[in-house]
């Protein structure tokens, strides 16, 4: 057994599927980080992100899977599901052994399984785009956080780029202690790595512009009137809006 240890990155991970190929490893297990040796026989190989090696293996994906199944194939890595990585590996190797399109041959486990990952992890990036609140600090700067199962927010660029076009923004993952910035003046979206500790974020009220209380008030009185008590489905309501994302929901704070 080699243990292919790399950087986190889809790039890091094509990196490694293509020394996997290269180097004509099995058996052989992908891991982040640091590798845990299961047994004192399995060697580590390190691998360094190479650009040029991600985009053969990429270029090899796009040349026998259609768009959609290149989506699922990176949602999946965006799950940081445990194993993700080895599932990965069996997919591209199902692809790479065969002419046909099997990005529908749910017979296969590793299909099956990066279709049903790559589904999750879609349905929460559209409850990010639902559930964001933006909060208005002193700066101008409308700011929102979130701590979502899986890493989810370079898939909610485009929605709050063309939604808030005219806005500087941040949205900052507390999970993943990273956020993405967006500033009017140029409209680029950038990466962020930002480590607040969980008292600065609860305490964070004295950098709000004066009016926002008064703002988060108002929403919480609009949310609450608009609702019908007579019509109260809490099973429904759970289902569409979980209690993990309560935390940092506006309404939700008494």
């Amino acid at each position: 057994m080699t243990q292919v240890v790399y950087d986190g990155t889809m790039a890091g991970l094509l990196t490694a599927i293509f020394e996997v190929y290269d180097r004509r490893l099995d058996p052989v297990n992908i891991s982040q980080g640091k590798a845990l040796q299961q047994d004192a026989f399995a060697q580590q190989m390190d691998v360094f992100t190479d650009a040029l090696k991600a985009r053969r293996v990429w270029k090899g994906l796009s040349k026998k899977l259609p768009a959609s199944a290149l989506d699922q194939f990176y949602f999946s890595f965006l799950s940081e599901n445990e194993g993700i990585e080895n599932v990965m590996l069996a997919y591209a190797r199902y692809v790479f052994s065969t002419d046909k399109n099997v990005s529908e041959d749910f017979g296969n486990q590793a299909v099956l399984t990066i279709v049903q990952t790559a589904r999750k992890v879609w349905r929460e990036k559209h409850r990010m785009e639902a559930f964001i609140r933006f909060q208005l600090l002193k700066d101008g700067l409308f700011y929102a956080a979130a701590e979502p199962d899986h890493n989810v927010l370079p898939l909610i660029i485009r929605h709050f780029r063309s939604r808030y076009a005219d806005q500087d923004w941040l949205i900052y993952d507390a999970r993943r202690k990273y956020g993405i910035y967006h500033p009017k003046t140029t409209g680029t979206v950038t990466e962020v790595k930002i480590d607040w500790s969980e008292e600065v974020r609860e305490n964070s009220e004295a950098a709000y512009e004066p009016h926002e209380p008064l703002y988060q008030m108002l929403w919480k009185d609009y949310f609450h009137s608009t609702g019908i008590p007579a019509r109260n489905n809490k099973k429904l309501h759970l289902q569409h809006m979980p209690v993990r994302y309560w935390k940092y929901l506006t309404e939700k704070q008494h």
